[in-house]
């Protein structure tokens, strides 16, 4: 029996199988007017071929909770019942698919305003649609990016409001999952590191201080998603700086709060914080980090981070190192991943009637 096509339940919900995608940005929405944050036919053909190829659990890329929240103005957004409505057909379609819906919800911080990675990603001008980021401190991420605008403490609480808003908007738009993003240096992340948070205030310091943002988005969100849905959390388990950087230490210690709080599960990510590191990347280099929290915290974690074949997705579950993956590009370059990773390892998994001559 294959663990990777196993089911697996959080709360009252049971995912069928152990492959799931990582949220990705597709930089696709329309960038203003009633449109803006909101899908359409490119975002609804993406997650339906992952569906439709035997993903068992789907994470809708990082969602703006607000408008400053973006990336790029590009990005997808749950900050209006416009955006929630239309996100109902794509959730109505994974689910019939048997593939769950869970969505990313996000706040890019001092990361904001930024172009299309396939157009540079640099930061836009006034000219470019781009608005003032906003962060913990006045300290940009690198030379090139603006300096954001410190959120005040009256801000801060309005974020957290945002938060909850759009959870509340994501369990009407059909979500099964909800994920927080406090990973790869957006705005969670930008509170939770010293690298980032030079705060005097209630907000920085020390860790109970930095991390006080993320449980307060944790609370408010989880006093929205419903006792019986389960509500991720995705973290950088590591800022790859040698000093005055966010530790493996502290992300174990971190799981252990969150999963106090009501997260499920933490989906562990590394980096994205600080530009110019050196990360020694290699197939599978993130796992590490989520089997040390599983082995320390009672917190069930996802995997990701260059897991390609069917073969090392199966030895990370069946060693132990996680209970899920996560794949990204590889889900990009074959959204049937799961159905041939299931051939490979004798396994079952559903099929659409439509194909079964394929099988």
């Amino acid at each position: 029996m294959s663990t990777l096509f196993e089911p697996y339940t959080l709360r009252a919900l049971t995912i069928p199988n152990r492959v799931w995608m990582a949220p990705m940005c597709q930089y696709s929405a329309a960038p203003d007017g009633p449109e803006a944050g909101v899908p359409h036919d490119w975002h609804f053909a993406h997650y339906a071929a992952r569906a439709t190829g035997g993903t068992g659990l789907i994470v809708v890329e990082a969602t703006a909770v607000s408008p400053e929240g973006r990336i790029s103005p590009y990005d997808l957004g749950i900050w209006n019942d416009t955006q929630a409505e239309a996100f109902r057909r794509i959730t109505r379609f994974l689910a019939a698919q048997g593939t769950v819906p869970a969505i990313q919800l996000a706040h890019a911080g001092r990361k904001a305003a930024t172009d299309r990675p396939w157009k540079g990603g640099a930061p836009l001008g006034p000219h470019d649609r781009a608005w003032q980021p906003v962060a913990p401190s006045a300290v940009p991420f690198s030379e090139r990016h603006q300096v954001p605008d410190e959120l005040s403490t009256e801000q801060i609480r309005e974020i957290v409001g945002d938060f909850r808003a759009a959870a509340r908007r994501a369990l009407a738009a059909g979500f099964e999952v909800a994920e927080i993003h406090g990973a790869h240096g957006y705005l969670i992340n930008e509170f939770l590191s010293p690298h980032s948070n030079h705060r005097t205030d209630a907000y920085g310091g020390s860790y109970e201080n930095r991390t006080r943002f993320a449980f307060e988005v944790v609370d408010a969100v989880r006093e929205e998603w419903p006792d019986d849905k389960p509500l991720f959390f995705r973290v950088s388990a590591t800022d790859w700086l040698d000093a005055d950087g966010w530790t493996p230490d502290d992300t174990v210690r971190l799981a252990a709060g969150l999963h106090a709080r009501g997260i499920d599960l933490l989906d562990v990510s590394t980096g994205g914080n600080s530009p110019g590191v050196r990360i020694p990347t290699g197939p599978g280099y993130q796992v590490p980090f989520a089997a040390r929290v599983r082995q320390e915290t009672p917190m069930p974690v996802a995997a990701v981070g260059l897991i390609t074949d069917a073969g090392q997705a199966e030895k990370i579950l069946a060693n132990g190192e996680a209970d899920a993956v996560l794949l990204g590009r590889e889900l990009l370059r074959n959204p049937s991943w799961a159905r041939q990773a299931a051939r490979e390892l004798d396994a079952r998994v559903r099929v659409p009637d439509q194909y079964h001559l394929s099988v």
